[in-house]
């Protein structure tokens, strides 16, 4: 890529990041901070003043230390079990190990208040009577609930840094006498750091303001659900502001001393791995003893599915006090497909996400080309930009939209403009909102899925183009693009199903029923009497089904890769 158009790329697209991504968050921390025209520390202090704000921002903070510190003794164990020991069924038993990242948490928050509730299969199975194993304020069950969702992300992590360790440092260790559990702790585990800080970052931020887990387990009690709780007052009470704001510097705070902790003890190696580990081959008794962690955690983890998939076949009133439903009925898929609400969420999803595909597919290969193609010093800062969007919280990003729209729908000299204000006026059409939000969050993946594609296409196809007198947009269309369609179709595949199943930004920027992407479905569904549980779990079902098919898609054409995605 010559450089002028490598500059006139990296500007286009900084200028671009700064309207959709840095605007809003400066939105949400203005709000806070400047008021009636002059700047205040007043509401920032209020908020550490109002027991109320205090609690929920440490009981946030006890569900990301929690739902991390799982997540990791969950995905540590496994991940090197794989890596040592090869053994009968391994590669099956990897691959459900992701099955768990096919449900959204809080759509397996309802199955697993059917299993573990006080009147669930649990206790009925166990013949014990009403005992609460989720915990009296839901604390223990929101915890377990992302941890089992989300050790995956790490998983993927710990088994590609472990592929990226040189076998012989460990074998020098095992020369010198050291023992294999000295080996792991004194070497093993420090050069596997940087992965497990890349994965461990992104389960902590995404799990510090998850709202639909919160809000589907009645844990109240947190910052995310008490930000949901006062949208009402956007416009008119800067305490929402610096709320949000406090939210935002933990999450870059705790970011930043995460990395200073560990992202700076660099240990290195005189190379990555030039040949893989020679995992030890297990037989019988021992292989089934390898096996035996996978299996427990995979069946763990799926509880959370299986109760979503019997409450969606469920007759509504017959699963209780019981280990099965009572009776078994299908006129909840019936209901999911023909309800007004599902109905139209369904198509809303698939137009938002449809559209942020196309604009992430845009913006990503312009990216990707800076960062790969291109010889510019800056082309490093481009990249890192590109990936900041996953290490900001989505409830934050869906915030500072909000604030964002009540600026542009009160300019002065549009606000009697109808089509201006039907346009940006999140309150009566939020489909601007909602595909910038997707677009934005998701812009990471596939920017990680075009510069794997490029890095692994070399460069003399398109010198050979250019020789041959072909344009750079011509060899692009004919030459590059061809050579990377499945790193772009995993990318997209990805963006499609996460920007379909997103969670914050859905939850707090449509507020209008026929706007509503299926997410904000099935949590509206979820507050009805009577059918409406077991419709949301029929939709759910649904989502899980469609999101199962997308990542095994990705999975067979990134391979190992896939874990790149992840990464902050």
């Amino acid at each position: 890529m010559r450089a002028r158009t490598a500059w006139l790329v990296f500007a286009g697209v900084t200028l671009l990041l700064g309207v959709l991504f840095f605007w809003p968050l400066g939105q949400v921390v203005s709000g806070g901070f400047w008021v009636d025209g002059r700047f205040t520390l007043r509401y920032l202090v209020g908020v550490f003043e109002n027991p109320i704000y205090l609690e929920g921002l440490l009981n946030s903070l006890k569900i990301a230390v929690g739902t991390t510190g799982l997540a990791l003794l969950v995905a540590l164990p496994l991940a090197w079990i794989a890596h040592q020991f090869e053994f009968r069924g391994k590669a099956a038993w990897s691959s459900l190990v992701l099955v768990p990242m096919i449900l959204p948490p809080f759509v397996g928050a309802i199955g697993f208040q059917q299993i573990f509730g006080a009147y669930g299969l649990v206790n009925t199975l166990l013949g014990l009577g009403p005992r609460d194993w989720l915990g009296g304020g839901q604390y223990a069950g929101v915890v377990l609930l992302q941890a089992l969702a989300l050790y995956p992300i790490l998983y993927l992590n710990a088994v590609a840094a472990l592929a990226n360790i040189d076998p012989a440092m460990e074998e020098a260790a095992a020369n010198l006498g050291s023992a294999r559990w000295q080996r792991f702790r004194r070497i093993t585990l420090p050069l596997m750091m940087p992965g497990l800080f890349a994965g461990g970052t992104l389960i902590f931020i995404w799990s510090f303001t998850e709202l639909g887990t919160p809000l589907i387990m009645n844990y109240t009690r947190c910052a995310p659900v008490q930000v949901y709780d006062s949208l009402k007052e956007i416009g008119a009470n800067p305490f929402p502001y610096a709320l949000v704001s406090v939210m935002l510097a933990a999450s870059v705070g705790l970011y930043a001393a995460s990395r200073r902790l560990f992202g700076g003890r660099a240990h290195a190696m005189q190379s990555k791995a030039s040949t893989p580990a020679a995992p030890r081959r297990l037989r019988g008794g021992r292989a089934a003893l390898a096996a035996l962690p996978f299996a427990l955690v995979t069946g763990l983890a799926l509880l959370p599915h299986l109760g979503v998939v019997l409450t969606s076949f469920a007759t509504p009133g017959s699963w209780y006090q019981s280990v099965l439903p009572g009776a078994f009925t299908s006129a909840n898929y019936v209901e999911a497909l023909g309800h007004d609400m599902t109905v139209s969420s369904i198509r809303n999803s698939l137009l938002f996400a449809s559209l942020a595909v196309g604009f992430d597919v845009v913006v990503g290969i312009a990216i990707a080309f800076v960062v790969v193609r291109s010889t510019i010093r800056l082309r490093g800062a481009l990249d890192a930009l590109a990936m900041i969007p996953l290490a900001v919280p989505g409830l934050v990003m869906a915030f500072g939209f909000l604030a964002v729209s009540s600026q542009l729908s009160n300019a002065r000299w549009l606000a009697d403009v109808d089509w201006w204000r039907r346009l940006v006026d999140v309150r009566t059409n939020p489909t601007l909102f909602l595909v910038l939000a997707y677009s934005v969050r998701r812009l990471p993946y596939m920017v990680r899925s075009a510069v794997a594609g490029l890095q692994q296409t070399s460069v003399t196809f398109e010198e050979a183009a250019a020789n041959l007198g072909a344009p750079p947009a011509r060899a692009l269309w004919r030459v590059t693009l061809p050579l990377i369609t499945a790193n772009l179709i995993a990318g997209a595949m990805l963006t499609f199903a996460f920007s379909m199943l997103e969670v914050s930004d859905s939850l707090m920027l449509a507020q209008q029923a026929e706007y509503m992407p299926i997410t904000k479905a099935i949590f509206e569904l979820f507050q009805l009497l009577g059918t409406g549980k077991y419709v949301a779990a029929a939709l759910g079902v649904w989502a899980m089904a469609f999101l199962t098919a997308t990542l095994a898609g990705s999975s067979l054409l990134l391979g190992k890769k896939l874990g790149a995605i992840f990464r902050v």
